[in-house]
């Protein structure tokens, strides 16, 4: 049997004909103009004092709200998607910039809709919430009552959206802006090439040490030059956060982020207690890899760099036939999943310039699809990338026939799925190498994550709350900044690089994005918790599937606690948990250091 050719760029087209200039489109967003007009005007004609007798009132409000709930994720993913296959296309930043009001008059309505939910008496409220349509959506229909009692008043919550329009989102929308200008120069064949930061990123896993270094100071110097440009734009969007923190009475910058990610902030100062606690087995990997270099310390450059000569390079179709392979080994229906993916070319992973950088999975909800961006170069990082984005997309399959209510999970649950399936990958991959030089390096490839997401995150999360510190006092100046950035990085790394990155803060897009504040210490929790589930996926076999299944139903429809409590009977705001969790992360140094003893 043929093994099928699958291509490396997407098809949006299924969705809507004619790209950012589709026609198809701007009927499709009329339309939702009209929806959220129409859901405006329902909520005028709320009844004064809502009676149990009113029910399908709140059935009809709530059956509108998921319908254009479904339209605005369709039309936003569909928007994100243009602007990352080109940065250039100033059509697709419009229809952003149109988006990003639609959203707004959304939330608008909202937040009429969650206030008037708060002024429903409490013996109606409990009496409507045993009727059979509204048991299944309980947890997030008490979650948007109780979010009233810490607001401010609807209308001014409301001219906080209106001004975020042109403030707050467009100060992200300037950032992606400046980011699709900035080019880094390399040489290549005695010819100077002009790279993407998506590109150019690729370069830092690069065997060569001089390649590594060349570039690495060509990228701080590109990101250096735009730094008082950046540094304005986080500053202004930290100050905007900080004065409606302050409007609300919320003393705590954590406040906002656990709540979206659905968390308590014992169960975070936990997590990163015990990781500060067992770093060592990662800072003598860092010494080890720094002696096969042949230098007396790592510089930040050399973290993602592969050890020994041998490439593990896999072509694209490698890459996925790979994947397939382990996921065979775990389910049935991740597998048959993940084919469609590929077949129906939900991925693009094509190397070219004009790609924004970075990886991310998106979904179509209306189409009951996702799609995935990234560029593919055929490092095992790359593959594990894909694998990670494709863990994304099934989360969003498994809820496929979930209320769209309870969809709306949160991002440290979000990196579970994720994380889940780069393991089930990685993991076959280093007990499938051929030999033991392919082993190291693929053994190498997993300890980088681990270093990644125990260390370079606790870096961006120890930062941002210093800077949120400092921010309340003023404003932060691009040195300073740097300053910070440093001082975060020698604490997470425990001071055991070389070289840091000063302009990390510039270069990283997750400061900037305003959906959801300290976008660092999810990725760490989705890591640790896969942990638990691989495990005992391991331990289950292919029947664990389902189970896992049940598992990312849930993560829309109540707190990580709960979760963790219900499929995983464990406690996450103990030290247990995470003890366990990153010994598994760091177990994998063991081996490095055995297969190391003799080069």
């Amino acid at each position: 049997m043929n093994t099928p050719i699958f291509k490396e760029t997407w098809d949006l087209e299924t969705f809507f004909n004619g790209g950012s200039h589709s026609s198809e489109f701007k009927t499709y967003l009329q339309e939702i103009d009209q929806l959220v007009n129409d859901l405006e005007q329902d909520m005028r004609k709320w009844p004064g004092t809502f009676s149990q007798n009113d029910i399908n009132i709140l059935l009809m409000s709530i059956k509108k709200i998921s319908f254009i709930t479904i339209k605005l994720e369709q039309a936003n993913s569909f928007v994100g998607c243009l602007q990352a296959q080109d940065t250039s296309d100033g059509q697709a930043n419009l229809l952003r910039s149109k988006l990003t009001s639609m959203s707004s008059a959304f939330t608008k309505v909202m937040l009429t809709f969650e206030q008037l939910l708060g002024d429903i008496e409490e013996d109606v409220w409990a009496a409507l919430l045993k009727d059979s349509q509204l048991i299944e959506i309980t947890y997030v229909l008490n979650e948007m009552r109780n979010r009233t009692k810490e607001r401010l008043s609807v209308e001014k919550e409301q001219l906080i959206q209106d001004l975020s329009v042109d403030g707050y989102f467009g100060w992200e929308q300037l950032y992606d802006l400046l980011v699709a200008k900035i080019q880094i120069p390399f040489e290549e064949n005695n010819e100077i090439k002009h790279l993407s930061v998506g590109q150019a990123s690729n370069k830092f896993s690069d065997h060569d040490r001089n390649v590594r270094k060349s570039l690495f100071e060509k990228w701080e110097t590109a990101w250096g030059s735009q730094a008082d440009v950046f540094a304005e734009t986080l500053n202004r969007l930290a100050g905007f956060r900080l004065k409606v923190y302050k409007e609300r009475g919320w003393d705590d910058p954590l406040k906002e982020p656990l709540e979206i990610n659905r968390m308590k902030k014992e169960t975070l100062e936990t997590m990163w207690q015990v990781i500060s606690e067992n770093k060592q087995p990662l800072v003598d990997y860092m010494k080890r890899k720094a002696k096969m270099l042949g230098v007396p310390k790592l510089s930040w450059y050399d973290v993602e760099a592969p050890v020994g000569e041998a490439s593990s390079a896999m072509t694209y179709q490698e890459g996925a036939q790979f994947i397939l392979k382990q996921f065979e080994q775990f389910g049935p229906l991740l597998t048959k999943f993940t084919k469609t993916a590929f077949e129906q070319q939900w991925i693009e992973a094509e190397d070219r310039p004009g790609k924004a950088p970075g990886g991310f999975c998106t979904s179509f909800p209306e189409s009951d699809q996702s799609r995935i961006f990234m560029t593919f170069s055929g490092t095992p990082s790359n593959v594990s990338t894909l694998a990670h984005e494709l863990g994304h997309a099934f989360h969003s399959y498994a809820m496929k026939d979930v209320h769209p209510l309870n969809c709306d999970y949160a991002m440290n649950v979000a990196e579970t799925a994720s994380t889940f399936a780069e393991m089930i990958v990685a993991d076959a991959a280093v007990k499938q190498a051929k030999d033991k030089t392919e082993r190291l390096a693929l053994l190498e490839d997993k300890l980088q994550r681990s270093v990644a997401l125990l260390m370079n995150i606790h870096a961006r999360f120890l930062f941002e709350t210093a800077f949120y510190e400092e921010r309340k006092l003023g404003v932060v100046p691009s040195e300073r900044l740097s300053e910070l950035m440093v001082k975060a990085q020698k604490e997470a790394y425990c001071d055991s690089l070389e070289e840091y990155h000063p302009h990390f803060w510039a270069s990283k897009l997750h400061f900037f994005i305003t959906d959801v504040p300290f976008y660092n210490f999810p990725y760490t929790f989705g890591y640790l918790f896969s942990l638990g589930i691989y495990a005992k996926a391991l331990e289950e076999g292919k029947a664990f599937e389902k189970k896992y299944i049940d598992l990312l139903k849930d993560t829309g429809a109540m707190t990580v606690e709960e979760l963790a409590a219900k499929h995983l009977s464990v406690d996450l705001t103990k030290r247990d948990f995470w003890e366990n969790a990153v010994a598994i992360a760091v177990s994998d140094v063991e081996d490095f250091m055995k297969l190391t003893n003799e080069s």
